[in-house]
């Protein structure tokens, strides 16, 4: 394995120095491997763990190449890591979301066209209290994924987006327990979607810090009883 980390670390200085840059072949892995004074073993092992995390495109019959190392691409291998939480720590995704959430809001009150203010307000409509649960959640998570991808800021949408998923499960069971939890819901959302459509950078963000609060506190009161 320390074979392996060493090929590693050569490529990403490699990448990182310039000497290949995004989206740019590699050298064949012969020459490559000695170029980097690596055995080609270690070297495809070091190619095989950066394609898992999108650093490397291995093209069949082509070769590999640096991938466009876009923070949304990178941060994909997020994704796979978080899908191993444990229940008892989906408290501190909350504590995560009512840190980032508020954020991507203020900023998209200010960043999102017409347009896509305009959105925002339909993936609303497309759900009332009567919804059924999955349904009224599902539409949560995409309103929330539309406002961070609205904050015009990629590595904060990719990170809103990874740490809201390990929270669906507490949003469907507190839609299903808690009496009158979608209408607050929905009422909160509709408060986030004015302040964007306004611009009211300020307001949007309390609007967001309100409701991950309240979702958070709810959760952490029910799990203590």
């Amino acid at each position: 394995m320390a074979l392996t980390d060493e090929a590693i670390g050569k490529i990403k200085e490699m990448i990182i120095s310039g000497r290949v840059r995004p989206g740019e072949k590699l050298p064949k892995e012969a020459d490559l491997a000695a170029e980097l004074g690596l055995s080609r073993n270690s070297l495809r092992e070091a190619v095989k763990a950066l394609t898992l995390v999108n650093v490397l495109d291995v093209r069949q019959g082509d070769g590999t190449y640096a991938t466009s190392l876009a923070p949304s691409l990178l941060l994909e291998a997020l994704s796979f890591i978080i899908d191993f939480h444990r229940d008892d720590t989906v408290l501190e995704f909350f504590e995560v979301r009512r840190i980032l959430e508020p954020a991507a809001t203020g900023l998209a009150a200010v960043r999102m066209s017409p347009e896509e203010k305009a959105e925002l307000g339909k993936i609303l409509d497309a759900v009332t209290v009567e919804s059924p649960v999955d349904d009224f959640v599902a539409t949560d998570l995409e309103f929330h994924k539309k406002i961070a991808v609205g904050s015009g800021n990629s590595v904060l949408a990719s990170l809103v987006d990874n740490m809201s998923l390990p929270t669906a499960r507490a949003r469907i069971w507190r839609g299903m327990t808690e009496p009158g939890a979608l209408e607050r819901t929905l009422a909160e959302h509709r408060a986030i979607h004015g302040a964007i459509l306004s611009g009211d950078a300020d307001l949007a963000r309390s609007w967001a810090t309100v409701h991950i609060g309240g979702i958070e506190s709810w959760l952490r009161t029910t799990l203590t009883e």
